[in-house]
């Protein structure tokens, strides 16, 4: 991608202190962009991110709480934004038959709810002409074994959002579009995959070999922002590596 791509462009990155989201800021900030760091509770790895970058700026909301991302949007309200990218989610096993309540909401709340709450929110905030990109999954296009319905219900709920939202906002020439990884090496999969013959078996599932990176994903949705993806809207883009085709 041409370096500075996105030249003086502000973006709001949710989850951007670590895995896929840290990745994502580093790519946009190296294009040009001048980034928002979304952060739950690791308010650590955003300070230390922001100092790699240069001093970004640093948001702080509970992304399973409506009041708490309220409060987020209220402390934007003077920003004006060119991209905002809905990475924050949780990811996990909800096996049918013996997961609780709890686990079920926070899922939804985190991955759907607050997805679209805070998209809606920071409508006023989003120039025209802006983009928005969503971080789906495989997991919403097929089954999985291990009890990952739910997870899989939510990143269907994304692609549909990222559908519907595109039609929505396409008078405001507001781009909507997806990435959809499979399995990708992050701090967040990182306990999962430390079981040899679970690593395996994904390796093995992989045309090429091997897990994905967040920086893989991250380029993916660099393209997405960029002037290079303008007549794209509506798309959630397979980066799998071909573990779905």
């Amino acid at each position: 991608m041409i370096a500075k791509a996105l030249d003086g462009q502000v973006a709001l990155v949710t989850g951007g202190s670590r895995g896929i989201g840290r990745a994502i800021c580093i790519v946009l900030a190296k294009a040009g962009a001048k980034v928002m760091i979304h952060y739950h509770r690791n308010r650590n790895a955003a300070e230390q991110l922001a100092e790699e970058l240069g001093g970004a700026r640093i948001v702080q909301a509970d992304m399973s709480s409506m009041n708490s991302i309220d409060a987020m949007v209220d402390e934007l309200r003077s920003s004006s934004l060119d991209i905002l990218v809905n990475n924050a989610g949780v990811w996990g096993a909800t096996p049918i038959g013996s997961t609780p309540l709890a686990e079920l909401d926070a899922m939804i709340n985190i991955n759907v709810k607050g997805v679209f709450w805070l998209t809606q929110g920071l409508l006023p905030n989003l120039r025209d002409g802006a983009r928005i990109v969503n971080l789906s999954s495989v997991a919403g296009r097929l089954g999985t074994a291990g009890g990952r319905s739910i997870y899989g219900a939510t990143k269907a709920a994304v692609d549909s959002f990222t559908r519907n939202w595109a039609l929505e906002l396409a008078p405001r020439r507001i781009l909507v579009n997806a990435v959809a990884p499979g399995y990708v090496e992050t701090d967040m999969t990182a306990a999962y995959f430390s079981d040899a013959a679970v690593r395996q078996r994904a390796v093995e599932r992989s045309p090429l070999g091997r897990l994905g990176n967040a920086e893989e994903v991250a380029d993916t949705v660099l393209f997405l922002c960029s002037e290079a993806a303008r007549w794209m809207t509506g798309q959630s883009l397979n980066v799998s590596g071909g573990f779905w085709v």
